[in-house]
């Protein structure tokens, strides 16, 4: 097996032409960020799991001809993400119309589009203030955030100390949270 560079442009073109080795990395990658979308939009743990996977599975399937715009496949999977989520809502309120007068009041009746666009504004918002930040810091947002390693793992991988990752994180997040604040 060849050695992969492991932007998610080269893990693209690298999946497209079949390799799993490049899909693992990139749901790997994204797996988290994708379920906490669809479980915002969907309200349940095994609604958001299964929507989770219906979005990698549907992205396995769309990746050969994709070209990625920009650096990250996150904006991308968030789509097919809203798009999946709609779909399962609807399939879900035509199960229940068909059901005998019975009313589950715990589905959403709408997705609300103007959420999504705000959420996908911030979202963009947020990539872009990671994108500013050092590699060093970069590497410690995707292992902390996104990947939910914790502080001493990160450093372990990284090979710097424990209160480097903390303390890092913590600035990270506070320059997140200015972006998010700012976006309300």
């Amino acid at each position: 097996m060849t050695e992969i560079d492991g932007t998610d442009a080269a893990l693209v073109r690298a999946a497209a032409d079949g390799s799993e080795h490049a899909f693992r990395a990139l749901y790997r990658a994204y797996v988290r960020p994708v379920y906490w979308i669809a479980h915002g939009l969907v309200g349940d743990t095994a609604d958001a799991e299964d929507v989770t996977q219906e979005t990698f599975f549907a992205a396995w399937r769309k990746l050969r001809g994709f070209e990625l715009a920009g650096d990250s496949l996150l904006p991308w999977l968030a789509t097919i993400c809203r798009l999946q989520a709609a779909n399962r809502i609807r399939r879900q309120r035509r199960d229940r119309d068909r059901t005998a007068g019975q009313v589950d009041d715990t589905l959403p009746s709408t997705v609300d589009v103007e959420k999504q666009v705000i959420d996908g504004d911030l979202a963009e918002r947020i990539l872009r203030e990671v994108e500013g930040l050092s590699p060093l810091d970069q590497d410690i947002f995707r292992l902390c955030a996104a990947e939910g390693y914790a502080y001493q793992a990160a450093a372990d991988e990284l090979g710097v100390a424990h209160g480097v990752v903390r303390n890092r994180l913590s600035r990270i997040r506070t320059r997140l949270r200015t972006t998010v604040e700012e976006s309300s």
